[in-house]
């Protein structure tokens, strides 16, 4: 039996929304399995890689802010950046206003290697995408702000 058969789909959606809605989640899921692949450096965890990635599109923050903004607890994001700073990836300064707290800035040894994971990932997508019809494209094109919009909600 399909899977969308099996869930009822959410309050509100028409049956062909939580079709659409049902297969994006798993579309989603699956290119996010194989794009974790594509890493540059292994010895990094998913978790850890995000939260530098966080910290390289908003900035220094706080552990707490960046606890809340992972989604992770704050005594979490506490070892992750432990372990991120222990490898060099990023620094602990002063809060410019609360001497009570830290500010976690990204290095530069972090900034490259985001940038070269960022292009390995993108050219690993760019050879995927290559398959795809110019209706496709344009699909692709239409779809990524919305996709980018859902991410960031």
């Amino acid at each position: 039996m399909p899977e969308s058969s099996r869930t009822p789909p959410p309050a509100g959606l028409s049956p062909q929304d939580a079709a659409a809605v049902n297969s994006l989640r798993s579309a989603v899921m699956r290119l996010s399995r194989r794009l974790k692949h594509q890493r540059v450096d292994e010895s990094l965890s998913p978790t850890e890689m995000s939260v530098l990635g966080t910290l390289a599109r908003c900035g220094s923050a706080t552990p707490g802010e960046l606890a809340r903004r992972e989604h992770v607890q704050p005594p979490s994001m506490t070892r992750i950046v432990a372990m991120l700073e222990n490898k060099g990836l990023v620094r602990m300064e002063p809060h410019p206003e609360d001497r009570r707290q830290k500010v976690v800035t990204q290095t530069e040894r972090a900034e490259s290697m985001l940038e070269e994971s960022r292009r390995k990932r993108n050219a690993w997508l760019a050879e995927l995408a290559a398959g795809l019809d110019d209706e496709e494209w344009a699909a692709l094109r239409a779809a990524a702000p919305v996709l980018e919009k859902l991410a960031h909600l």
